[in-house]
């Protein structure tokens, strides 16, 4: 019986340490699921708040002049999220330009939906490969 009393603090500690070492393996990437704190893709593009994120980001570099008067938002073609005290946005925007071409930006936006904040950390044009 005093065997069984001295064993208990040792499985209730084993079973804590096994426990934590759950949540520690993901974030550390080696669970399922995403890279807390890293980015990740975004599942839906097509989305209605991504694309509304997407056309509110071009009005905003406008605004700014980070981008040309002339640009019209076409779509957000890809993203990335990552989960901050908010949310961070990567968005890959397809613009057009005056003559009609397609001109790909990325945009960095975080959002924080339970205060209204939004803010453009930046616009800026897709570089081409050489």
């Amino acid at each position: 019986m005093a065997t069984h009393r001295h064993c208990l603090p040792l499985l209730l500690v084993a079973a804590a340490l096994a426990l934590a070492a759950v949540p520690a393996r993901a974030a550390l990437g080696g669970g399922r699921g995403p890279l807390l704190g890293g980015w990740n893709p975004i599942p839906d593009v097509s989305d209605s708040h991504i694309q509304e994120l997407g056309g509110w980001a071009l009005g905003q570099a406008k605004h700014q002049k980070l981008a040309a008067d002339g640009l019209r938002f076409r779509r957000v073609v890809r993203g990335e999220q990552q989960v901050v005290s908010g949310m961070n946005y990567r968005l890959y925007v397809d613009a057009a330009d005056p003559a009609g071409r397609t001109v790909p930006y990325v945009a960095v936006v975080y959002e924080q939906v339970w205060t209204r904040t939004r803010q453009l950390a930046s616009f800026n044009p897709v570089p081409r490969a050489p």
